[in-house]
């Protein structure tokens, strides 16, 4: 039988391959860094469905990825062999958390992913009603801060900002190099979830409970799959798509660094 490492890498590496080429050809991807377009919806959502974001792969799955897959590996064990049940196979899903928590989340403060933003040239603004963006401070960005001209009035003191005072916003880092989190967290959910279904494909020595885990965790990975082909697609550059994939990669190989595998 073939490592079922191998066969989930070679997947999520033609699937980004392909994706990331088909949004080039077609030009059917939406540049998320650009502030003039990042907020609008995607140019195809009318004629696509997965195009827009509201989809419910994306809001459903995707955007709460790292969960379901928390939760396959946790089925997936509970359920295993005892002689599978091991301490590093927890160290591995504790690894990773912490990847997904440090580039996505926090990282001694804002996420690994806004630094790099910042540090590519990138900026904090807010999208007017009229579609044009300003600048404010990137600590607005890094706390997700809503903004209002009554709460903020020196963002927006300048005489040809004229906002109705109801109105609201939330900066968001634009410019710079917007690494897909998508692509990252997809590609590592599926080498994580491949790796820890090895034990159970070795032993075959299921019970019923364990086998509805083993199912549902290979159904996860070939939603993942999907879900990894629909952004590489729609969204994002194709730098910032390649970027998230080798992050990805360099996520689930934190996973198997030596110390976690004694």
């Amino acid at each position: 039988m073939p490592d079922a490492r191998w066969v989930a890498f070679t997947c999520i590496t033609l699937t980004v391959a392909f994706g990331t080429a088909y949004s080039i050809v077609y030009s059917t991807y939406l540049d998320t860094s650009n502030p003039l377009v990042a907020h609008l919806a995607h140019p195809l959502h009318k004629t696509h469905y997965w195009a827009r974001k509201s989809n419910f792969l994306n809001v459903y799955f995707i955007k709460k990825a790292w969960g379901w897959t928390s939760a396959a590996f946790w089925l997936t064990w509970i359920t295993s062999n005892p002689s599978t049940r091991t301490y590093p196979r927890l160290m591995q899903w504790l690894t990773a958390t912490v990847c997904w928590i440090a580039f996505t989340a926090s990282f001694f403060g804002p996420p690994i992913f806004d630094r790099v933003i910042v540090a590519s040239g990138g900026e904090c603004v807010v999208a007017l009603p009229s579609g044009d963006p300003i600048s404010v401070p990137a600590e607005y960005c890094y706390t997700k801060s809503t903004v209002t001209p009554a709460s903020h009035p020196h963002l927006f003191a300048a005489p040809s900002l004229m906002l109705p005072s109801e109105w609201t916003g939330i900066p968001r880092l634009r410019k710079g190099h917007d690494i897909s989190g998508h692509v990252f967290l997809l590609t590592m959910s599926v080498l994580f979830l491949a790796d820890q279904l090895r034990p159970s494909l070795l032993t075959r020595d299921w019970s019923a409970l364990h086998k509805w885990a083993v199912v549902n965790t290979t159904a996860l990975i070939g939603l993942w799959i999907f879900a990894a082909y629909t952004t590489s697609v729609y969204f994002h550059s194709p730098q910032e798509k390649v970027t998230g994939y080798l992050l990805g990669i360099a996520g689930y190989l934190a996973t198997q660094l030596p110390p976690l595998l004694l």
